[in-house]
């Protein structure tokens, strides 16, 4: 069957088609196994009452120290190696901007450094020696200190991503909260159930801002002052709009001013800076669409255009140049 399939491109096409419908099937059928064990949870998470939550606000809410890392870096320090980092309070505000509350994060920040230092280098030794001629001693060490450098630099680059993209969402999602806020208020609501209202019904549309809105509201519920709650709103956000909104909540709650007066006029402001960014970004798509255009279609452009005189002189001009 083999020499058949070897030497008759028939049988072959037909042996290709047959290994196609198996993958094709097997796929079919582990990803029916995966949306049906999904759907299965979904529903348990439903009966016991999660759902009211974003599956994030448990994670923060929980602790995280029984994970893998966090046992890890226990472990290690146990050991007698300290993960502990000198500027400790400014990575643990990156971290928590960076959406990782967990009290072990700066601790498995310093551990995920550590082993990417060494096992990035040594990954690269061992596949540079498995080949059948051996790279010189100057080219491996200046190749694994870049690499040892990436791995040091490469988690503050990944963190600063993410919490760039987590502000950017909580930025970007917090006028229509704060719309629903100043309705629920208006409603009759207090502002605490006004925000554990809210944190519910966004659940789906912008999870950071109702993750964030469902924590403060247990907080409150715990016991915490409302200006406790809400700057510690402001410290895990870590977003300006956020920061001012909670400044004047808590003056609003002092002084005892109108709050659904407050949020129309922050809702109002709010509204208004997004139309703004979104200016900002529509008048900045010009200029980074000139990059390409520059780079990729005037070459093009200055090419179609040339190339019929550049073939005329070719032909023409440059023999009558030469005397022929």
């Amino acid at each position: 069957m083999f020499e058949l399939a070897a030497t008759n491109s028939i049988a072959r096409l037909t042996v290709l088609i047959l290994v196609f419908g198996l993958v094709v099937i097997a796929a079919f059928v582990a990803m029916t196994l995966v949306s049906r064990r999904a759907a299965v949870r979904s529903e348990l998470r439903q009966l016991t009452g999660d759902s009211l939550l974003h599956p994030g606000v448990g994670e923060s809410l929980r602790s995280s120290n029984d994970t893998a890392w966090a046992r890890l870096a226990d472990a290690i320090e146990k050991a007698g190696l300290n993960l502990a980092d000198t500027k400790s309070d400014k990575l643990r505000t990156k971290l928590i901007a960076a959406g990782f509350t967990s009290p072990s994060a700066p601790r498995v920040y310093t551990l995920v450094r550590l082993v990417l230092v060494f096992a990035l280098p040594l990954g690269y030794v061992l596949l540079a020696y498995s080949g059948e001629e051996a790279p010189s001693f100057v080219k491996v060490y200046l190749i694994g200190s870049v690499v040892a450098l990436l791995g040091l630099y490469f988690p503050n680059l990944y963190v600063t991503a993410k919490a760039d993209r987590r502000r950017e969402e909580i930025v970007n999602g917090f006028p229509d909260c704060l719309d629903l806020i100043l309705v629920c208020v208006e409603a009759g609501l207090g502002i605490e159930s006004a925000m554990d209202r809210v944190g519910r019904e966004m659940v789906h549309s912008h999870p950071l801002v109702a993750e964030l809105l469902s924590v403060t509201t247990l907080q409150l519920r715990a016991g915490a002052s409302r200006e406790d709650a809400f700057r510690r709103l402001a410290d895990s956000a870590g977003v300006d709009e956020i920061r001012s909104f909670t400044t004047l909540l808590i003056q609003s709650d002092k002084l005892g001013t109108s709050i659904s007066t407050t949020l129309r006029v922050y809702a109002s402001e709010m509204r208004e800076r997004r139309r703004m960014r979104a200016e900002e970004k529509a008048h900045r798509l010009p200029v980074i669409i000139s990059i390409p255009l520059v780079v990729c279609m005037l070459p093009t452009m200055i090419g179609v255009l040339m190339l019929p005189a550049a073939v005329r002189m070719s032909r023409e001009i440059i023999p009558l140049l030469a005397g022929g």
